[in-house]
């Protein structure tokens, strides 16, 4: 096989990491042309100014959304889909570095979007330089697409999808090796129902992550906490107030988690009886894929359904909870969505709709797929590695014959929206061999 990687196409790479990660890109108040913040417009712009240098065909849509660089010809497009967000570097003095300014130190490139994802996209990028410092020419018209509200809500995308034509196939270089073939859909849901003036409750946590721990510190806590320990759930009690021990994990991992927020509503429907939305928790139980809800939800493909409630509200005036639904690829979501409502009307609950994405499914007998896993065990020896499914969601969900490749390595540890991101010198060269290759099969 051809080495299409320099040390010169690395450092050149590097050199315009440099640039994006100098960039603080993560979501802000709204500007004029700017729809998720000065940030990510300014790290659009520079993105357009560094493929245009490399011979690229740019167009920035108007608004500020979104932007794609093109080159090559051909009657089909081979799409790549990154990301110029980012989330915010958090606690400055977790970081050893200066979290917006590239920092080489043993070896390893540190920086906030060093991994997740302006390494990656770079990486990607520099791939299609070293095919053509080569000589060679492009069967298909490639299109780098470069989005702007990943790590939000991904209306960069939504509106590409509105004003361009899609992809015939493509990656997704922000996840990890050998490839992504399979993405449960998304759904975020709020479930309503009838309030009460026993007792008040405020829960509040992220939709897409299991609660570690849930605080009470309302009325009858010698019943509730003596509740909590005939279930045997964790819990202290001491100061007025109740702490309910759990595990938190990534929603998309709902059933590894413990949920501190359903035992601790398991136990207050012991307590409080006439309590709707909690005789609803015992009803759920500790299954996180719904099983007592809703029966065996899954498919042949991607398991069965999670179910993660993240939140409880009790006021006098209403109850609410939010849900985090990662659905088998297969199961129709509709129908889904029909027997949730059914399922919660005898508990005076009504459904109401959030977000959803639609899943991911490229079958692993398709050209894609193959041929991208034959070039990542080519260049990788490893034979053991297969393709995987996934409760999380990446941009390939929102492109047609697009999955997610790349590009961390099975052995490359995860510093993704940590203090100290970094990714190894070692670890994006390979990358970058791994996609030019790739890219040199499908598209020369």
């Amino acid at each position: 096989m051809e080495k299409f990687i320099t040390d010169e196409i690395q450092a050149e790479a590097i050199k315009d990491l440099s640039e994006l990660v100098g960039i603080a890109s993560f979501n802000e108040p709204a500007e004029t042309n700017a729809p998720f913040g000065k940030g990510p417009k300014k790290a659009l712009d520079k993105a357009m100014e560094l493929v245009q240098k490399l011979g690229f065909k740019t167009y920035e849509d108007p608004d500020g959304y979104y932007g794609y660089a093109d080159i090559g010809e051909g009657d089909e497009t081979f799409g790549i889909v990154g990301h110029l967000d980012e989330v915010p570097a958090g606690n400055l003095e977790a970081w050893d570095v200066e979290p917006y300014k590239l920092t080489e130190k043993d070896g390893k490139l540190y920086g906030r979007g060093t991994q997740d994802d302006k390494g990656p996209t770079i990486s990607a990028i520099y791939a299609i330089k070293a095919i053509l410092d080569k000589g060679y020419k492009f069967n298909k018209k490639i299109r780098f697409i470069f989005g702007t509200d990943e790590e939000i809500l991904w209306r960069c995308l939504a509106e590409y999808n509105k004003k361009e034509d899609p992809i015939d196939m493509g990656i997704a270089p922000d996840a990890e090796f050998p490839l992504i073939y399979a993405e449960k859909g998304l759904q975020q849901s709020y479930l309503t129902g009838p309030g009460s003036t026993e007792l008040n409750l405020d829960l509040e946590n992220a939709f897409n992550a299991v609660p570690g721990k849930a605080i009470y510190n309302g009325p009858k806590q010698a019943e509730v906490y003596a509740a909590l320990q005939k279930h045997g759930f964790e819990s202290d009690q001491k100061d007025g107030e109740i702490e309910v021990h759990g595990k938190s994990v990534h929603a998309m991992n709902a059933p590894e988690g413990t949920n501190a927020v359903v035992r601790l509503g398991i136990a207050l429907a012991d307590v409080f009886s006439d309590i709707k939305v909690l005789q609803f928790l015992k009803s759920f139980g500790e299954d996180a894929n719904a099983t007592n809800l809703l029966g065996d939800v899954s498919d042949d493909v991607s398991g069965k359904l999670t179910f993660n409630i993240s939140s409880l509200k009790i006021t006098p005036e209403g109850s609410r909870m939010q849900i985090d639904m990662r659905i088998p690829v297969k199961i129709d979501h509709d129908k889904l969505i029909d027997q949730v409502s059914e399922a919660v009307e005898k508990f005076d609950m009504k459904y109401e709709n959030f977000d959803y994405v639609a899943p991911l499914y490229v079958p692993t007998d398709s050209e894609l797929v193959k041929t991208l896993m034959q070039t990542y065990q080519d260049l990788t020896g490893d034979t053991e590695s297969k393709p995987a499914i996934s409760g999380g969601a990446t941009f390939a969900r929102t492109m047609h014959n697009c999955v997610a490749f790349g590009g961390m390595l099975p052995t490359t540890p995860d510093f993704m929206h940590q203090a100290n991101e970094n990714w190894s010198k070692a670890d994006m060269r390979k990358a970058m061999e791994i996609f030019a290759e790739a890219i040199y099969r499908l598209c020369v």
